[in-house]
């Protein structure tokens, strides 16, 4: 009898894991909490304990094999009972280990117009009929058409498949554009007063502490299916930290009940472990509103995504320089852009309005 471990739930709504490496083989003897393997989820690299003590029969799945929740990941033998996602029994090798292949965007379905001959050079050339934009008359794919095609995708070589984070970041973001109904205001902070050297991204999240106590409704989660809002107290801001790899979100946990040093702390050592992808997942779940410094790397202005259930993210562009109007007269000052982009099924144009403009009184006060 082998008993099988399964693939756990490595995180809230994590439905697979791509293995990264393992860290046994079969033929080991392995204890309780040994490291077993590292899985890359759509957040962070995670290793994977095991539940038990026995020898390893079997390893389910390579490197780059996807594996989803509750699929066989390790054979033990000869082991007492454990629990942890483990099941008695045996299992084929294999169930529920998929490897990822190159999807096509479209098929050469009865709506396409080509001939036999059209079709058959396409399909040995491996060209999806579907890509072609046909010259034929009538909508007719042409052989040119298909060679053009070939070349090109000669020329543009293998496709990349999305992993982990920029696979997730894929799936979030088309999820964001299927549900949110989103709106965007922009406005100008002027920040002429800041001293030297201040900390722009703690000043802004002290800003948004600002504005949600202006318009609560910004600070909440949004439950689609059963048409219910919740206004939240506690105020944890979800901080976009763009990497190489893709985007993280992790959280700073509670703000307004924090002081400017401690934020930075926090943050610095959110960075640190996004950038070693050490992060726990915990780290990157349950913020309430979002805070996109975008500035840092350039632009001006943007209409930021807004994740559900969160309903609004603010984004801040790159500080400038602008001729303003000071007390009557023309005036350089260092201005601030910013864009607040809101889930206007359950914000209204009036409230994400006054978080705004509470958000620009805090930014324009001196330190």
């Amino acid at each position: 009898m082998t008993r099988i471990f399964k693939l756990p739930d490595l995180g809230e709504g994590m439905q697979e894991a791509e293995i990264i490496e393992w860290h046994v083989k079969e033929g080991d003897e392995v204890r309780v909490d040994q490291p077993l393997v590292s899985m890359e989820t759509d957040k962070a690299i995670v290793e994977v304990p095991s539940p038990q003590a026995g020898r390893v029969e079997k390893l389910y799945g390579q490197a780059h094999d996807v594996v989803h929740v509750g699929a066989p990941l390790v054979g033990f033998e000869g082991a007492e009972d454990a629990d942890a996602g483990t099941v008695v029994g045996h299992m084929p090798v294999g169930r529920g280990v998929v490897a990822e292949t190159a999807v096509g965007v479209g098929h050469a379905g009865p709506g396409i117009k080509a001939t036999p001959a059209v079709r058959a050079l396409a399909h040995r050339l491996g060209v999806d009929l579907a890509l072609i934009t046909p010259s034929g008359a009538d909508g007719l794919v042409t052989t040119q058409d298909v060679q053009r095609v070939a070349k090109l995708l000669e020329e543009w070589g293998p496709p990349e498949m999305l992993r982990g984070v920029r696979r997730a970041m894929a799936q979030n973001m088309a999820l964001a554009q299927r549900e949110v109904a989103a709106a965007t205001v922009i406005d100008d902070a002027d920040v002429d007063a800041w001293a030297k050297g201040t900390d722009i991204t703690i000043r802004l999240v002290r800003a948004i502490v600002a504005g949600c106590r202006a318009a609560p409704a910004l600070n909440a989660v949004f439950d689609s299916a059963a048409g219910a809002r919740h206004l939240l107290k506690k105020i944890e801001v979800g901080i976009a930290v763009d990497t190489p790899e893709g985007l993280f979100v992790p959280v700073l946990r509670d703000v307004a009940n924090r002081d400017a040093e401690d934020l930075r702390r926090g943050l610095d050592r959110m960075h640190a472990d996004v950038v070693a992808r050490k992060i726990p997942p915990e780290e990157l779940r349950g913020y309430t509103i979002t805070l996109s410094n975008f500035g840092m790397i350039g632009a001006k202005y943007a209409a930021p995504i807004v994740m559900p259930p969160t309903v609004a993210i603010l984004g801040a562009g790159r500080i400038r320089d602008q001729v303003v109007a000071a007390e009557g007269q023309p005036a350089v000052h260092r201005v601030l852009p910013l864009s607040l982009t809101f889930d206007h099924r359950v914000v209204t144009g009036g409230e994400a309005t006054r978080f705004l403009n509470a958000v620009i009184a805090d930014l324009v006060a001196a330190d």
